[in-house]
């Protein structure tokens, strides 16, 4: 496919950043963020070079799981601004080559939200049925969620003496998505949404939403659970051709292939790749890439619509269930020690930065293979200067901090009083008074600056986002090395999981006399291949290189 044919499938090289309205920046100084703070950072965005805003959840809220608990899904939370300032910055967002995205958190509603209200009034009222209720909880116990907190999905509603579902917080009844009525709702909230302009949804909570498991039916599950996401992948493309769903949708490989819509590519546009990620952290435990390597190669072939999301690190705790026991204590040993930075015995709640006690070359060495990995990449807002967290909020919410712009007042997020902010801000060696915006923007060796220049050379290089990947063949156990072969062209990347220098013999497959590779992160630096293909190249301890392969008669520019 040549490169002028990939702008109907955008997100396959875009590079999406994440970020919520509430703690990004606060422009009317009342301590909470808002849209008009947002529009004002659009510069800020644009600069970086990401080219996709995910927004996390701003609607109407009682705000008592970080506004993923929904009171309207039409409406803009009044503390954040209202249509027309969201309006006003997709504008901006458009101006600059923004597309933006939203969460579309359908799973389930807040308790306050109307529909239950309703429902709770009797058992015949028409919202009833919006929800899944029971007269006694089956038998069969599912775990929760989040098990350090609710232990059951079933909850007693004293008022109709029945138990109603929530996989989640007892105050996030669940939506039954089997009831026609229910789905027809859902097509309406992304038809709205699609109609202000946003190119797609980064959908929560996947398996929950289709109810593979049957907790929603009283006869066992969904003949076809995933038809209804199937349709809804129809429905965006009746209204919109490009816009895309990102799925949130931590699973086994095998059920992944099905979550995409196999062969025909009808279900997610994208998935992240839980595995992976979890992978990485053994490896970068372990020192040792192997992990990382079996995840990769793990990956199902996938159709050429359909694609990988790559991340280091999310809004959530960082999830390792996948991992065995073992596996995961290794983690935890490594990144996450003290009880108080793991959460539902699963996870961890630090950010990148702190976990690798700030060594500022596996930093990079970790952003520059994220970058380098097939698939699209996806920041959390922050990663970009190495923010903290604040681990004495616990939960998920320890990595949700302010963002820091200043070393000023509130990390010049607000100028009003501190008790007001949705959150404190770090107040460690990660805090604003290190950790700035504005100070790395002048600072051309900053973390900032690394990024911004990996967003540049991703952006350069499509075949990073639709190359064929293949792993080199080399004699140094603690090197990633890969290749990545598009229709413009090739690009290897090389990264050293050792804090020890290393000496990479390796063979480029494939090449032409003349072939040589140009150095696309560090430096100028130009390798000259054999007849063979083959080099050596040498790696600081937690190194990387990102080189094109150039044949000197070509037109490709390095």
């Amino acid at each position: 496919m040549r490169i002028t044919d990939t702008s109907d499938l955008w997100w396959k090289s875009a590079v999406i950043y994440c970020l919520d309205v509430e703690t990004f920046l606060d422009w009317n100084d009342d301590g909470i963020g808002d849209f008009e703070g947002l529009s004002h950072r659009m510069d800020y965005l644009h600069q970086l070079g990401i080219t996709c805003l995910w927004l996390m959840p701003f609607y109407p809220t009682p705000d008592r799981d970080d506004g993923y608990d929904i009171a309207d899904f039409y409406g803009i939370d009044p503390r954040l601004g209202n249509h027309g300032d969201f309006v006003e910055m997709m504008r901006m967002a458009k101006d600059r080559g923004i597309r933006v995205i939203v969460d579309l958190v359908v799973n389930h509603t807040s308790d306050t939200h109307p529909w239950f209200v309703e429902a709770r009034k009797s058992k015949d009222n028409p919202y009833r049925d919006y929800y899944v209720w029971r007269d006694h909880p089956p038998r069969k116990k599912v775990e929760p969620v989040f098990p350090d907190v609710e232990d059951s999905i079933w909850e007693l509603d004293p008022k109709t003496n029945q138990y109603y579902l929530h996989n989640f917080y007892k105050f996030q009844p669940d939506l039954n998505v089997t009831n026609p009525k229910v789905r027809d709702e859902i097509v309406k909230i992304m038809g709205f949404w699609l109609e202000l302009g946003v190119s797609g949804f980064r959908v929560d909570a996947v398996p929950f939403l289709v109810d593979p498991s049957g907790a929603q039916t009283t006869d066992g599950a969904l003949a076809e659970p995933l038809d209804f996401l199937k349709s809804l992948r129809g429905f965006l493309g009746r209204r919109s051709g490009d816009a895309m769903m990102l799925g949130e949708a931590n699973l086994p490989r095998a059920d992944q292939l099905d979550y995409f819509g196999g062969a025909d590519a009808d279900g997610l546009t994208m998935q992240f790749d839980f595995i992976t990620m979890q992978n990485l952290y053994l490896s970068l435990a372990r020192h040792d890439p192997a992990p990382l390597i079996a995840a990769i190669k793990s990956r199902p072939a996938v159709a050429v619509e359909s694609q990988w999301a790559n991340f280091v690190r999310n809004h959530d705790e960082l999830t390792l269930d996948k991992l065995s026991d073992a596996e995961r204590q290794e983690v935890f040993d490594a990144f996450g020690p003290e009880p108080r930075m793991q959460v539902y015995g699963r996870g961890i709640i630090r950010r990148l930065p702190t976990m690798l006690d700030g060594d500022p070359r596996r930093i990079r060495m970790v952003y520059s293979l994220m970058f380098s990995l097939p698939g699209t990449p996806v920041l959390f807002y922050g990663e970009e200067i190495g923010m903290g967290e604040r681990l004495d909020i616990g939960d998920r919410t320890s990595v949700r901090t302010p963002m820091q712009w200043t070393d000023g007042k509130n990390g010049g997020f607000s100028n009003a009083a501190p008790s007001k902010l949705p959150l404190p801000l770090v107040d460690d060696g990660f805090g604003p008074e290190h950790v700035n915006v504005s100070a790395q923007r002048h600072d051309r060796e900053s973390l900032l600056h690394f990024v911004t220049r990996l967003i540049k050379r991703y952006r350069s290089s499509p075949e990073m986002g639709w190359g064929e990947f293949t792993l080199l063949a080399h004699d140094a156990p603690a090197v990633f090395a890969h290749c990545l072969t598009g229709a413009e062209g090739r690009m290897i990347a090389l990264h050293n999981f050792s804090g020890n220098p290393v000496s990479v013999s390796l063979r480029v497959p494939d090449t032409e006399p003349g072939d040589e590779l140009v150095g696309l992160i560090v430096g100028n630096e130009t390798v000259e291949l054999d007849d063979r293909g083959t080099t050596t190249i040498q790696l600081d301890g937690y190194g990387y290189r990102w080189y094109r392969v150039i044949n000197p008669t070509g037109k490709r520019l390095g």
